[in-house]
Order: structure tokens, then sequence, then C-alpha cells
């Protein structure tokens, strides 16, 4: 019996507990609701929001009227097609961040890809003048690094005989002349001129400095030709072997001084004021962490019809040739600007030939402004025309407000023509320039302007803005490479 009270008690407490939190929650969501209600002020066209309703309904678009709310802010007067509205918190999920527009001086580094190839100049080829064997090939291999007068090879060629005696003949014919004291002075020159013609056929047949002075030396005629390096240097072609014959005119090796380089660096068309001759640049191996630096050329550059590109020469000493032939290579040049306006690159939404970026006016409401744009550097774009230090514009987050801005835009054009202010550049629509008086007649056309700033400002130089240029006269600044010091 008490077991069966227990659980009916049980079953009451549950089922009040129960309708006493319903009642609760219902009255609670309820009051809530009716202290958060909001008074309807008006009804706007949500594809042109300058048109007001005191009713709800549908808007010439086919749309349903929108309300804006006590509390809420209404348009500043003057704001051109594609204003849109975002409130606070819709910007904090869009994730929508502005910032002030500021003129100020720019630098920047550019960075660009380069090549390490031989310095052509250096390059010393060893070319037979005659036919000939090769007796003796030492071991010296491409890559070697060879010093200058080394020996590399011999060979055997018939053709230097008859130089070789002839310019014995010379030699002792000279001495015999010199002991004897008999002889008059002028054959002495004579013997001294034609052993000079003979040092300059043998020089030409391909005889080394080196043998030829031991040939004087020793008076003796040698059996092979020797073949040494010209200059000290790395071997990057040999083509002989012991036993070959040779005909008349055939490379033998070529050796390159490689204690200076070439870099050629890929660079874009508009890029190349900024490489005058003679700045230093610096060069970095990414993968080894070292760098050298590295002086412009005053050679023309050379454009590469595959690649688009121009090819700037750099020269650079490479001490301990840490720069090799085909190696790429990292290229740093500094740049400087002089004072300009420049916003993230992110601000700037591109839509074909057109460029446009959103300014904040306030209490929530973003103006698209088209702008004209210049250099680009990393992150940053340099703003040529369209806007003015101070201003506040959209500097991440815009997509969405861009999507709104040109469904709203598209809507205001249906019923309205948009006209662009020739000072700032703003777009405005023509009944509301008209109804404010921001018109002027000059030359047989009609300009319509956003503010009377802008319209005084045209009324000052109506020339200048006539063709228009803007109205802060922001030309492009000229950069200028520094380089490093």
């Amino acid at each position: 019996m008490r077991k069966t009270l227990r659980v009916a008690l049980l079953l009451f407490l549950l089922t009040a507990s129960f309708l006493a939190g319903n009642w609760y929650q219902k009255n609670r969501v309820i009051g809530s609701g009716t202290q958060g209600a909001r008074k309807v002020l008006y009804y706007v066209d949500p594809m042109n929001p300058g048109l007001k309703y005191d009713k709800a309904g549908v808007a010439p678009c086919g749309m349903p009227l929108e309300p804006v709310y006590a509390g809420g802010f209404p348009a500043p007067s003057g704001m051109p097609p594609g204003t849109v509205n975002v409130s606070a918190q819709q910007q904090q999920l869009t994730g929508v961040k502005v910032a002030t527009v500021e003129k100020a001086p720019y630098s920047n580094t550019m960075r660009m890809l380069g090549r390490v190839v031989i310095d052509e100049t250096r390059v010393y080829r060893i070319n037979s003048a005659t036919d000939g064997w090769v007796k003796r090939v030492l071991p010296v291999t491409t890559g070697s690094l060879v010093g200058k007068d080394e020996l590399l090879a011999t060979f055997y060629s018939p053709e230097f005989f008859p130089a070789i005696r002839a310019y014995l003949y010379g030699l002792r014919s000279l001495e015999r002349f010199e002991s004897s004291g008999t002889e008059p002075q002028g054959q002495i020159e004579l013997t001294n001129a034609n052993i000079d013609s003979y040092r300059i056929s043998l020089r030409n047949l391909g005889m080394n400095e080196h043998q030829i002075d031991e040939i004087m030396r020793s008076h003796q005629s040698p059996d092979e030709i020797e073949i040494r390096a010209p200059e000290k240097g790395f071997v990057i072609a040999r083509n002989l072997s012991v036993g070959q014959r040779f005909e008349r005119g055939t490379e033998l090796y070529r050796i390159a001084d490689m204690s200076h380089v070439w870099v050629l660096a890929d660079i874009f068309e508009n890029e190349a004021e900024y490489f005058r001759p003679g700045l230093i640049a610096r060069v970095i191996l990414p993968t080894q962490k070292k760098s050298v630096r590295a002086r412009v050329s005053n050679t023309l550059p050379q454009f590469d019809a595959n690649s688009r590109t121009l090819k700037i020469r750099l020269e650079a000493d490479n001490p301990g040739f840490l720069l090799r032939p085909d190696m790429f290579v990292d290229v740093e040049l500094p740049v400087a600007f002089s004072p300009s306006i420049t916003v993230p690159a992110d601000a700037v939404r591109y839509s074909g030939l057109k460029k446009t970026v959103f300014i904040d006016r306030g209490n929530g409401f973003f103006e698209p402004r088209d702008v004209e744009t210049g250099w680009r550097f990393g992150d940053r774009v340099e703003i040529v025309r369209g806007l003015m230090p101070g201003e506040r514009i959209v500097v991440s987050g815009n997509f969405l407000i861009d999507s709104e801005s040109r469904l709203r835009a598209g809507g205001a054009k249906i019923y309205g023509t948009a006209r662009k202010d020739p000072v700032c550049g703003m777009d405005i629509e023509e009944n509301r320039a008209k109804a404010a008086g921001r018109t002027i007649e000059y030359k047989g056309e009609t300009y319509y302007f956003c503010s009377e700033a802008c319209k005084k400002r045209f009324e000052e130089a109506p020339e200048h803005y006539k063709e228009g240029v803007k109205g802060h006269a922001m030309t492009h600044p000229a950069a200028k490479a520094t380089g490093y010091d």
C-alpha cells in the first residue's frame, strides 16, 4: 500500500515540474519578444535603398520592400548606387575589417629568379691550327681546375718542324754574330728581326710561349708540341684522347675562368625601369643560406619570347666558386617609392577592366568606388585615382559586400542613370544630382557631382577635371631602385 502511494506521489511531482517549466519558458519567450519588438520607421526598395515607402508592399523590381527599424541609420544623402548596409554583427561574421587610407613613402624589395651563366669574356678555347695526332693526355678532365700554363696534352704535327728549324738557325746565327764581334750592327738587328718573325710563326701554328722559350734556352727541337692552359680556370670541354687524329680548326679544350660570373634574372617588362646600370643587387643561394653582391650590367636586356620576360644581366665576383653554371639563385633589389597612396591588395576588387574599393561611410554603410591602380609590389597596390588620404576603406572580407553591391547597383541602373563625378570618380545618380543642384554645364557637356566640395573644385579648374584627372592630382610616383651599399 505504501509503495503504491510513493509511486503515485513521484508521478505527480514529475508532472507538476514539467508543467511549471513549460509555463515559465512560454512566459519568458513572450516577455522577451515583447521587450525586443522594434518600431518600423519606413520601408525601402532592396535594389535601390534611396527609395522610401510608408507601407509594406512590393518594390518595382518585384521584391518585397525591406523594413527599416528604429535605431537603424538612414543612408547619408548623395550615396551612389551600389551602396550597401551591413550591421555590426554581419561585419563580424563575415570578417569585415576597415583601415584608414594614408599617403606615405613606400619601399619594398623586388625578388626574382636568376640563373648563373659563365662570363663570355672569360671563356678560352684551345683550337688546333694544324693537322696532327695526339701523343699524350694528362689526367685533366671536364670539371678539373687548371692553372695558367699547366700542361694538358702533347701532339705531333710535321708542320711545326720547318718553323722550329728556322727559329733554331736564327738563334745560333745571332750567338755567332755576337761572339765574333766583327759583324756589323745592321746584320745583328736583321737577325733579331728574323728571330721575332720565327717566334710569331710558331705562335700562330699553336705553340705556347712556354715551349718557345724552352727551345730558345735549350736550342733543342722538341718531338712533341705541348698544349697548355692559357689561363687559370675550369675545364668545361675536352675533345681529345691518346692516338686521336685531329684536323685544322678542331676545338681541343675549352676553359672558363669562373672567378667572375654572370647572373641572368627574369623580370617583367614593367620592372625593367628599376634596374639601372651600376645598381648593386644581392644574389642568394637559398639552399646554402649564402649570398654575394652583383652589379647590374649596362648591356641591353634580352627579351625571351618563350617566357615573355626580359633577361637582366648582373655581374658578380665568385669567391670560392660558390656560384656554378646553370645554378638557380634568388635575386633581390631594394626599391623605394615617393609618397603615394597604397592599399592592401585584398582591398581592391577586380572585375574585368574595373577595379573597385569600398568606402566606409559610417553606421554600417559601404560605398563602392572605382579606382585606378598603379604599381603593385608584394601585398600593396598603388591607387592613382579614386581615393584620398583619411578615407576609411574595407581591407578584408569585402567579397560579400561586393556581391550585394553589384545586385543593388544593377537594380538602380534600371530606374536611374548612373553618372561619374569627374573630380572624385564616384558613381552617382543623375536625378539625385539634379535635384540637389550639383550639376555644371561646361562647353556643351553636363557634369554631375556627389557633393558641393567636388563641384567647387571643378569650378576652380574645369579644364583639369574635364579630361578625367583626379582632383587631388595624384600622378604616378617616381620609383627609385636604391640597391645595396
